[in-house]
């Protein structure tokens, strides 16, 4: 595919060369900044001045000659190279090269020339240093004979002369490397060491050979086949070559491209991908050269410069064509050639054109990867996508356009099917880019184009979008919402904005069926929940009463599951008066308070004893077997009988008095301290041996051990009633002693129990009675014996407290009052002083000191 890099202009036409003159023929160039140098075949030089004109965007140039010389001789003028630095043209003629004044064409005073050279070339990257001394490298008229002068502005000096393998056609300096062309091969020599490299053959007499330096230790050859072969100066090829024509006549650089020149052609490839990249017909063609990036071209009547077009220019043509990757590759290479903020600039426009261009094409991971990587401005693409930009943002689209398309409906060209995918990758890309840096300045519209992406799409993640942190814009966003009838999102995006009421009076009409959203089928739950951790106590008071009257055991939890640093702002009090309407709430609300807050107040305990009271009254009187929920309410009654202190205990009893609730009876009568009218009931109404033993346990729980064992001995002494013959009741005895040996007070029953009772019966008990009698004996005898050893370390520390002697005398005094001891009383402190008795009294010394009273 052809690229417009190029453009020819003429520059300096026939007439103003050579005017009737038709024998004259251009023989070679030479330009050094705005001054052009024409050698011709009947030996002039020409100088003009050229003027670069840009008109409407045109460049035209416009030459002005100068003058012209002739230089004596009967031969073309072979070669031309200016030096700039010393104001001198070196001219090659008839094999002599002859400097002259760069202005006036005259030759030098002093008549310094270099004879006996065939070609010439000058060494841009010179090893002398001096400025105002150039390196000129010759091939001489001398068989297989390279030389090396030093020109300055008045003399020349030869340094070097080298001998080569075979006579050598073209040469390229850089620095001590020769490049060579040769008779059959192209080579690279070290004209100060000698060494030389062989690169790859090449005819000479068939083909005329190219070299040329294009940068530092870099040439350009004509290679075999065609190709146009890039060579370093250690032997190796750092590019890819270019394939031109077979007859190429010359090679110039522009960077990034390589021009070629042969006999109808102008051919430009890139040096960055090897393709050929335009064309331009030039017949008669037979110089091709470059001048610090200025490209000439001439025939033998007339000179052409090649204009490089903009490449910006370029890289817009080539995205215009969908070539992104070639776009691409010559941005980059671009960078060298444009200053870097500019550069910069740019090249962020190319990648988020090129983006676009990915994008329209359905190639979604290099788009992303493009746009990330020229920061777009998420709004560019937000904005294809209809009515996705909220109605309040101000964002222009960029000018120049980064694409062709006015929206994704022309883009798609309404193919549903595309215009899905090109929102599931928007949907991809925003949520990726919402919490980067390319999101800074823009969080609302981003949020709120995915916000309407995910309701249309009926997407999983609105619910994750609206949860969690976001920047979705209210207005815009509600009325996407209730387009969608996701009014359950709605809720959410009210709440996240502090519009709770809003929100709950939303989704108690999905509940109550007055709108339709079936997002969550647990909506009535996750009301409760959301009234639970609400700390806006009128809305939870306000729909109190309708999460009740949907369930109560679920609605109460607004009460019971509140976390406790909101509790205290719900009295307890008012909460039972909204609950008393709701049997069941109100026992779930009084277990909270009673069990889990443990709250020690009586009217609560008392409350939920007789709630739980009448629920087992009510039960037992519909149901003739025992079921689930009359076992499971009886049992959390004796629970709370049990292990309660504060229910009013007389008024339980007043209400189950005249039932058959013999056990609750025993437990209250228990509470009482009445042991003996509850064991009756235990063993002579209901006959509940093993609940017996369980009432003697919980009864001492937090009492001491005698305390227990007269429970015990209690109902021992019921099993064992003389009035009462009955053998199970002997039998629950013997098991009764057998099974709890450890709390009972073995002398005390052996006094009891009839003699008829054998040993082997009450052997059990006897065993356990002994086990226990012996250990605690031992237990005694193990604590004494360490309240002894404890004793005799006091004894040892107080013997050695008496080990040193102290001596009072009247020489001594008192550290407090400095005054002699008039009594053997004193008090010694730790470091060894001592006071009087009644000035330690008054506390006047160190109170970080202790003291010992010694007489």
């Amino acid at each position: 595919m052809s690229l417009k890099a190029f453009k020819l202009v003429p520059a300096v036409e026939r007439e103003m060369l050579m005017g009737d003159k038709t024998r004259i023929n251009v023989e070679c160039i030479e330009c050094c900044g705005k001054n052009l140098y024409i050698g011709t075949n009947d030996c002039f030089v020409y100088h003009f001045l050229l003027e670069e004109k840009i008109s409407a965007g045109k460049i035209t140039f416009a030459a002005t000659k100068q003058l012209h010389k002739y230089l004596g001789f009967k031969k073309a003028v072979s070669e031309l190279k200016a030096a700039s630095a010393l104001n001198r043209l070196l001219v090659l003629c008839d094999n002599t090269i002859t400097l002259v004044n760069m202005m006036n064409l005259e030759p030098i005073p002093t008549g310094a020339r270099i004879k006996g050279a065939v070609t010439f070339t000058l060494n841009e990257n010179p090893m002398s240093g001096d400025p105002f001394c150039i390196e000129v490298c010759i091939i001489s008229v001398k068989r297989r004979t390279i030389q090396m002068f030093m020109v300055y502005e008045d003399r020349v000096q030869i340094v070097k002369e080298v001998s080569t393998p075979e006579q050598p056609c073209a040469v390229a300096v850089d620095g001590h490397y020769l490049c060579l062309a040769l008779t059959t091969q192209y080579i690279i020599l070290n004209y100060n060491t000698g060494i030389s490299q062989d690169l790859f053959p090449y005819c000479s007499d068939e083909k005329r050979p190219i070299v040329k330096r294009i940068g530092r230790q870099e040439f350009l050859l004509a290679g075999p086949g065609g190709l146009g072969m890039f060579a370093t100066v250690d032997g190796i090829s750092q590019r890819a070559p270019v394939h031109w024509s077979e007859n190429v006549i010359g090679a110039a650089l522009c960077f990034p491209y390589v021009v070629a020149l042969d006999d109808e052609f102008i051919t430009v490839h890139s040096m960055l991908d090897q393709q050929l990249k335009q064309t331009l017909p030039f017949k008669e063609g037979h110089i091709l050269q470059d001048f610090e990036g200025k490209v000439i071209v001439a025939t033998s009547k007339g000179v052409y410069i090649l204009v490089p077009l903009p490449l910006e220019r370029q890289i817009q043509d080539l995205l215009t064509s969908h070539r992104v990757e070639e776009a691409l590759v010559l941005a980059k290479a671009a960078r060298r050639n444009i200053p870097k903020e500019k550069f910069q600039v740019m090249y962020k426009r190319i990648l988020q054109q090129a983006g676009f261009i990915h994008f329209a094409q359905l190639q979604f991971l290099e788009a992303k990867e493009l746009f990330r990587s020229g920061q777009l401005d998420v709004r560019e693409l937000i904005s294809l996508y209809p009515f996705l930009l909220p109605t309040s943002s101000s964002f222009i689209r960029s000018h120049p356009p980064l694409h062709e398309y006015a929206d994704l409906n022309q883009l798609t060209q309404g193919d549903q099917e595309k215009m899905t995918k090109c929102k599931r990758f928007l949907m991809s890309y925003l949520n990726e880019v919402r919490s980067t840096e390319v999101a800074n300045g823009y969080k609302e519209d981003i949020d709120t184009a995915l916000l309407k992406l995910y309701a249309e799409a009926n997407h999983e993640s609105l619910l994750d979008l609206l949860v969690s942190e976001n920047f979705c814009l209210l207005t815009d966003s509600a009325a996407w919402l209730e387009k969608h009838t996701k009014y359950f999102a709605l809720g959410l995006l009210y709440h996240y904005n502090g519009q709770d009421a809003a929100a709950l009076q939303l989704w108690v009409k999905i509940v109550n069926g007055d709108v339709h959203d079936s997002t969550r089928s647990d909506l009535y739950e996750y009301i409760v929940d959301f009234l639970t951790f609400c700390s806006d106590q009128k809305l939870v008071w306000k729909y109190a009463e309708w999460v009740l009257q949907k369930s109560e055991e679920v609605g109460v939890q607004i009460f019971t599951k509140r976390p406790l640093e909101d509790q205290a702002s719900f009295n307890p009090d008012n909460v039972m008066d909204c609950l008393n309407k709701y049997p069941k709430s109100l026992v779930k609300y009084l277990e909270y308070l009673v069990l889990d807050r443990k709250i020690e107040k009586e009217k609560y305990h008392t409350h939920l004893a007789v709630l739980y009271l009448e629920a087992v009254l009510q039960l037992k009187s519909v149901i003739t077997d025992n079921c689930a929920e009359f076992t499971e309410t009886q049992t959390k009654l004796h629970s709370l009988l049990q292990k309660s202190d504060f229910y009013r205990v007389h008024f339980i009893l007043d209400k189950i008095k005249g039932t058959d609730l013999h056990m609750e009876r025993a437990i209250l009568y228990g509470k009482l301290e009445e042991h003996d009218k509850a064991l009756h009931i235990l063993v002579h109404e209901l006959k509940d041996f093993s609940a017996a033993e369980d009432y003697c346990i919980w009864s001492s729980e937090s009492k001491d051990l005698p305390y227990r064992q007269r429970l015990f001995h209690m109902l021992l002494l019921v099993y064992l009633n003389p009035d009462s013959s009955d053998c199970e009741l002997v039998m629950a005895a013997v098991d009764l002693l057998n099974n709890h040996a450890a709390e009972f007070d073995a002398a005390r029953v052996l006094q009891l129990v009839p003699d008829s009772w054998s040993v082997q019966l009450l052997s059990p008990f006897l065993t356990g009675a002994m086990r226990e009698s012996i250990h605690t004996k031992r237990m005694t005898q193990i604590t004494l014996g360490l309240a002894k050893a404890e004793n005799l370390i006091y004894k040892h520390d107080k013997v050695k407290l008496k080990g040193s002697p102290i001596i009072l005398s009247d020489k001594k005094l008192c550290q407090v009052c400095q005054s002699p001891f008039c009594e053997p009383a004193f008090v010694r402190y730790p470091n060894g002083g001592m006071v009087h008795t009644h000035c330690a009294a008054k506390r006047l010394m160190n109170p970080n000191m202790t003291h010992h009273s010694q007489t």
